[in-house]
């Protein structure tokens, strides 16, 4: 997946919105939580996962628990443009899912989601 996929996956989900933070880290976000983050070469990719998905990945050694987020269930690819497009983007769009699902419902219904 290339930077130019992986940031037009992520900005074509509802209410989603870059943040750089910490120095140079791109931050994906919905309704002010992130859902997705990559360096600013895009040359890896962490993202929320659900506790299926992170135990598939993680046990499979595709990904690995991300060093800060792990107990939330995030995930960390490594070598972001080696991996399928299709496949991340699926991903992305589950994440986004995921933290959505958690926000109050008038932001959800403010951000389109509802």
């Amino acid at each position: 997946m290339t930077k130019d996929e992986l940031h037009a996956a992520a900005m074509a989900l509802p209410g989603a919105m870059l943040d750089i933070k910490w120095g140079d880290d791109h931050c994906y976000c919905v309704g002010g939580k992130m859902f997705a983050a990559t360096d600013r070469a895009y040359s890896n990719l962490s993202f929320k996962a659900s506790e299926i998905a992170f135990d598939v990945l993680t046990g499979t050694g595709r990904a690995e628990p991300s060093k800060y987020l792990a107990r939330a269930r995030w995930v960390s690819l490594k070598d972001l443009r080696s991996q399928d497009a299709a496949e991340v983007a699926d991903w992305v769009t589950a994440a986004h899912g995921l933290v959505a699902a958690k926000l109050p419902k008038k932001l959800k219904v403010e951000l389109g989601i509802a």
